[in-house]
Parts: C-alpha cells; structure tokens; sequence
C-alpha cells in the first residue's frame, strides 16, 4: 500500500533555492511571514556551480543593510569602473566620477553561500535535494509536492507560491499558453569562458571589441581569473589547447602595450546567448521571479542583480498583503519588475550588439560600431548613460 503525502501548510511556498529563493524568504522573515523553501539541488551542487557576478550597489545594500553578511565588502572587490577596448586602446569609463556609484565583484556563489547561512542561522525551512517536484492548484490555494532527502513524500499547501526555479520553471508553465506572452531572442554566437590560475591583468572589467569578436577579462581573486571571448555557439572547448586559447585571447585585447597574464587553465565551457521575458510575473496566487521570469546576456551584468530586484518588490507587496490585508498591492508587483526588466533588457542588448561581430558584419557595420564607441568615451553624457545603466538604476 502507497503510503499517503505527508501534509504541511506555510504562508508562502518557494520553489527554488538559488539566491532569488533564499533572498525572498530571507526578506519574508523579517516582517514575521512563513515560508517553505524547496530545491531539486544539494546545497553542494549550488554552492560548486561556478557562476560570475557583478553587483549593483542597490543589491550590495540589500545583503548588507538586511542583515545577510557583510562578507561582500570584507572578500569582495569595489569596481569604479571598466574599461572600454576597440581599435588597440582602452578607454575608461569612472563610474564614481560619472554618476556616484560602484558595482563590486562578487562571485554568485558566495551570494548563494551568505544567504543560505543567514537562512540556517535564522531557523529559515529550507529544503535541498528534493525530488518529483510538482506545482498545482496555483490559482486558488497552491499546492508542492516532492520527495524530500529522506525519501519521504510530502505536500505542502502555501496561501502564494513563488517560482523562483530558474529558466527551465516548472512554475512558469502553470501559467495558461493562452495568457502568458514569451518574448525570445536567441543570439548567433556563444561565449567561451576559461578559469585560469593567474595574475589580475588589469583591475576592473575590460571589454574589448576587436574584429575577432568579443572578449571579456574579468577577475575572480589575486590569483583566479575568469575570461571569455565570442564563438560560434556549436564551438566544442576540448578541441581548444591552452596555447591557441591565450593566443585567441592576447590578440583580441592586444594595443597600446596591454597584454594578459597567462597561467594554467582548469575551467573551459561554452555558454550560450539568449533573451527572454515572460508575462505576465504573476497568475492568481503564483509569482514569478529571477529565471523564471526573464533571463539576459551576461554582457551587461544584470542576471542575478534583476532576480534580486524582483524579491525585493514581490516581498514588499506579500507584506502588504499578508500583514496588512493590502491584497489589491499584488497587482503591482509584476508592473514594477518588468518596468526593470526591460530597461536591463534594452542595456544588455545594446552591449552585446555593440562589442560583438555578427555574422554578416559588412565593412559599414564596423565602422558604425566603432563610431559609437567612440561617442560613448568621447561624451561625458554618453559615458555617464552606459554608466548609470551599468551601476543600476534607483529602485522605487
């Protein structure tokens, strides 16, 4: 005989341990709300994955000033700026001097490890390595069910769900095809990412367009980098020897005396570009949040500081509606975000288009994106807009 789910109840249901997961529920504690969180990872899966990260100052202060870790601004590093590379010399765009404001380099994975500690260290219910995760019931009273580590099953009836389960949600599907609009654009070529133990080449981001394509020099520790140039997307990066990959990457950044400092290399993979935006972010009492909901390019640094955006507006409104019957607030929050959403969208766009080489580039096409490179660094209005965007706009 099957034995029957064990039932449970909470305030809010949260499919999704990743940082949008954990910022929700750790923001939803702080004003007294319950939540369940559930993960089909292990927390040692989540913590392993790799993953870059640039913060906004807003998403910085979100950790600090909510009691999350101030580790950040102890193990992180404080960008003023990045520099610009085209034609065989570097521009710097000074975000300080520009517009007042920093971002800092702090991998994603030590923002998933702060809040899950702060989780732990709250007594947050948090639930790695579940299995057979399954969402119903989303309009009126939402229901998860899954198999928790011990192999026990368990359903657990929530007054919202939240589906903060990345890009392949299951949560966005319980949303009607009829009603829910997906906006996609896939791009023609990939990012190929090393890891590499070696100096720092330079202090700050360096984004350099060359006639090769892209690349991206960024930075992990003293003696860990992280790197990227454009390739074709079918590119497979065990055919790469260490040798032709330095060699791809020396030319792309070359001029004006500038070159990187080489060392072994113990990460190769090929990420793959794309767009995307579901809406509508809410569908009777289900939330969409983070990949859920909208995924961007990396060029523009805004995945991850976007996902915790949204919780901060979706924990906003489920306070109103929870603690103060303010239940006509929810409607508010899918305006909000994807009021952001698209300004990150249009910011993402634009950086990728302008410092990679598409396919079918003719001679015009490159010598109009050289012009407008060449009026961002020349204007200090157009320095201060890729600045202002890049930096984060004020929340509201």
């Amino acid at each position: 005989m099957t034995s029957q789910p064990v039932q449970e109840s909470t305030v809010i249901g949260i499919v999704g341990a990743g940082p949008a997961g954990l910022m929700l529920s750790h923001l939803l504690s702080q004003t007294g709300i319950d939540s369940i969180t559930v993960d089909t990872r292990t927390r040692h899966e989540i913590e392993h994955t790799h993953r870059a990260g640039i913060l906004e100052q807003d998403s910085v202060r979100l950790l600090t000033d909510t009691g999350v870790d101030g580790r950040v601004l102890t193990h992180g590093s404080e960008h003023e700026g990045i520099e610009l590379r085209f034609g065989g010399e570097g521009h710097r765009i000074d975000f300080k001097h520009l517009v007042g404001a920093s971002v800092w380099l702090y991998p994603q994975t030590d923002v998933f490890i702060d809040l899950a500690n702060a989780r732990a260290r709250d007594g947050g219910d948090v639930r790695f390595g579940v299995r057979d995760t399954r969402v119903r019931e989303v309009r009126d009273r939402p229901v998860i069910s899954f198999v928790d580590g011990d192999g026990v099953a368990r359903e657990v009836r929530c007054d919202y769900l939240v589906g903060a389960d990345g890009s392949h949600s299951i949560c966005r599907h319980e949303i009607p095809e009829s009603l829910c609009v997906q906006y996609f654009k896939e791009y023609p070529f990939a990012w190929f990412g090393i890891m590499t133990e070696a100096p720092m080449s330079a202090p700050e981001l360096v984004y350099a367009r060359h006639d090769r394509g892209f690349a991206l020099i960024s930075q992990r520790t003293e003696q860990l980098q992280r790197m990227y140039f454009q390739c074709d997307p079918a590119t497979d990066p065990e055919t790469w020897s260490d040798e032709r990959i330095w060699e791809e990457l020396q030319t792309r950044v070359s001029g004006g005396g500038f070159s990187l400092k080489e060392g072994p290399i113990t990460e190769k993979v090929v990420l793959p570009f794309r767009s995307f935006v579901a809406e509508p972010m809410r569908y009777g009492r289900l939330f969409l949040a983070g990949d859920a909901a909208h995924t961007v390019p990396p060029t523009g640094a805004k995945g991850l500081n976007l996902a915790l955006q949204d919780v901060r507006v979706l924990a906003e409104v489920l306070d109103a509606a929870v603690n103060l019957g303010r239940t006509e607030l929810l409607e508010t929050y899918g305006t909000r975000a994807l009021e952001r959403v698209w300004k990150a969208q249009q910011f993402s766009y634009r950086m990728t288009t302008l410092l990679h080489t598409l396919p079918g580039e003719t001679p015009f096409d490159a010598k109009r994106q050289l012009g407008e490179l060449n009026s961002i660094v020349t204007s200090t209005h157009g320095s201060a807009h890729l600045a202002e965007s890049y930096t984060g706009w004020p929340t509201h």
